[in-house]
């Protein structure tokens, strides 16, 4: 059996206890893993100062593959620092209705949202001009958007969806246009996905109108943080939220990726049993999917959903179960959903 090695960034609060889980159901998965563990807690980056997070790096550029679990940002964020060492410049962000969560919004959501990582006004901290005025310059760089178009095309075609890319253009015409050319040139390499181009107010309304038109969405930085947020609400849950951040060689191709729930470290609940570990196992999908063992990771999918969907999940979305009890479900789930 081929061994599937993963750097294991550990973290803060929740951090210790969402890694139980994801231990728990990847040994039950039929694939090897290997983690190596690097614990970027607080502490352990306070006492260390930089060397932990250049062990982090290291481990992720020899593996090529990772898992981050949340962390404290008391001055620094570790989040920031790998995405310069590691040049991540794409975040994939799927975002999906889950029957028997609660929503004020009753139509499916089945987004892909494909955000570039890099640039906006995100990288510019901005300046005072004079006591009454402040500037903030707006980057937009060929080279990610190019690695991101590819990357929502390839993902688009993989999973036979539609590709929309999405900006303000028609008023932004030199930093979105640029961003829309390249996509446009990028297309002509994937002839066979559709792809649409919506102005980014008009595609919040519509996701809302008609959120079936919608699969694969690919923006620049600032748009993709809101859309993403929004998607959530429309969902029903921020906390079961995963995402994938992607690094790119020379040929545009994946180099490294990194693996990360989207909720914090929650210290009011840690060490009490308490937490979902939906996202951390959702991420554990996600880095299945992108290794090619797509039906393992969709079948772990299906069995937390399925329990979801019946009620048989943590008190957080309604149900009766703690950590350890949902994970022992989930396990006992697999082999009704593993090809």
């Amino acid at each position: 059996m081929t061994s599937v090695h993963v750097a294991e960034l550990l973290g803060d609060g929740i951090a210790t206890e969402l890694k139980e889980s994801m231990h728990a159901v990847a040994d039950a998965l039929p694939l090897e893993f290997v983690f190596h563990p690097v614990d970027l807690s607080l502490e352990m980056r306070e006492h260390s100062k930089r060397d932990v997070i250049e062990e982090a790096h290291a481990a992720m550029r020899k593996h090529k593959l990772a898992i981050k679990f949340p962390t404290v940002t008391r001055t620094v964020s570790p989040n920031a620092i790998l995405r310069r060492l590691c040049n991540f410049s794409v975040i994939l962000r799927p975002v999906i209705s889950i029957p028997g969560i609660a929503s004020n919004f009753k139509e499916k959501v089945f987004l892909h949202i494909v955000r570039i990582a890099t640039g906006g006004t995100y990288d510019d901290p901005g300046r005072l001009i004079g006591k009454d005025a402040a500037i903030s310059i707006r980057i937009v760089e060929g080279g990610p958007c190019r690695q991101a178009a590819k990357f929502a095309f390839n993902l688009a075609r993989k999973k036979g969806l539609r590709m929309t890319s999405s900006s303000k253009h028609t008023i932004q015409k030199v930093t979105d246009g640029l961003f829309e050319s390249i996509v446009k040139d990028v297309h002509q390499g994937f002839p066979d996905v559709e792809h649409d181009v919506e102005l980014f107010d008009a595609l919040l309304a519509k996701i809302i109108l008609h959120p079936h038109h919608y699969q694969v969405v690919m923006v620049l930085n600032e748009y993709g943080d809101f859309l993403s947020d929004m998607a959530s609400g429309l969902v029903g849950s921020i906390g079961t939220g995963a995402s994938g951040t992607f690094s790119f060689d020379d040929n545009d191709d994946v180099d490294i990726a990194m693996f990360d729930p989207s909720g914090g470290t929650a210290p009011d609940i840690a060490g009490q049993n308490k937490c979902n570990p939906t996202s951390i196992l959702f991420c554990l999908g996600m880095l299945l999917d992108h290794i090619d063992h797509y039906e393992i990771g969709h079948g772990l999918r299906m069995a937390i959903l399925s329990l979801i969907e019946e009620g048989t999940c943590t008190t957080d979305l309604g149900g009766k179960l703690g950590t350890r009890e949902f994970t022992r479900e989930v396990i006992a789930r697999l082999p009704d959903n593993l090809p």
